[in-house]
């Protein structure tokens, strides 16, 4: 990947919004809410997070400092991630005070359909403060966006989501705003190009949760032939395990 100009993400501050009326159920909530949030606390000055904080942009250097600001659940009907627009207008509907380095993933009870993505990341402006948004799928009984973690430790919607949150994360923090920061010739953040190649079963986060996710992009690593290859076999991804 090479530079482009742009800003990174030295520290995160992250709250997710459980978007739909299906977040009231418990059936379909299971353990989706909680395992999230989890995950997001335990993401904070992990080595998987530090497997990005190589990459330095004009307002410094990307951090793995990540502080959880937990959840909201808005169960009004959710839009299909269609609409940026419409993505970044329910964050600054719900996050009261949003944060210059803030992160706001919205999780909806969407099904994915012909869509050809699990999720994206982009970034709007909240009150003239700009904040980075993810977007993201029901997940449950997707095929195509399944890592396929057979460890038991969590459902199949949960592992499914905690893998594409990596990859989103990831990928806001090394290239947040435009113009961008870190991108390849082919428009391909660091997480796309190691997107579903797994090094190890699970990776162990700060907090001792382990997740079955995919590994980033690090130059470093390509350069010192150091990473496990992606599937281009490029030997530059990391997963910090």
């Amino acid at each position: 990947m090479t530079y482009h100009g742009g800003v990174i993400m030295p520290s995160t501050v992250s709250e997710a919004i459980f978007w739909g009326p299906s977040w009231a159920n418990s059936s379909f909530t299971g353990d989706k809410i909680a395992g999230l949030d989890s995950w997001y606390s335990g993401f904070n000055g992990s080595n998987y997070a530090k497997t990005s904080d190589e990459y330095t942009g004009s307002n410094g250097q990307v951090g793995s400092s990540l502080l959880n600001d937990h959840y909201l659940v808005d169960t009004s009907t959710a839009a299909n991630g269609s609409s940026t627009s419409a993505i970044v207008s329910e964050v600054c509907k719900e996050i009261a005070n949003p944060v210059s380095n803030g992160f706001y993933p919205v999780y909806v009870d969407v099904k994915r359909g012909n869509a050809g993505y699990c999720a994206y990341h982009t970034f709007g402006s909240c009150g003239g403060k700009t904040v980075q948004v993810a977007f993201f799928f029901d997940l449950d009984g997707d095929p195509g966006c399944d890592p396929q973690d057979t460890s038991g430790l969590h459902s199949q919607g949960l592992a499914a989501l905690a893998n594409v949150s990596g990859h989103e994360l990831s990928e806001a923090r090394t290239d947040p705003d435009s113009p961008g920061a870190w991108y390849d010739r082919r428009g391909q953040e660091n997480g796309d190009k190691c997107a579903w190649t797994f090094n190890v079963p699970l990776v162990t986060f700060s907090n001792t949760t382990r997740w079955k996710i995919q590994g980033e992009w690090s130059n470093n690593a390509y350069n010192s032939g150091t990473g496990y290859p992606n599937s281009s076999g490029q030997r530059g991804c990391l997963d910090g395990h």
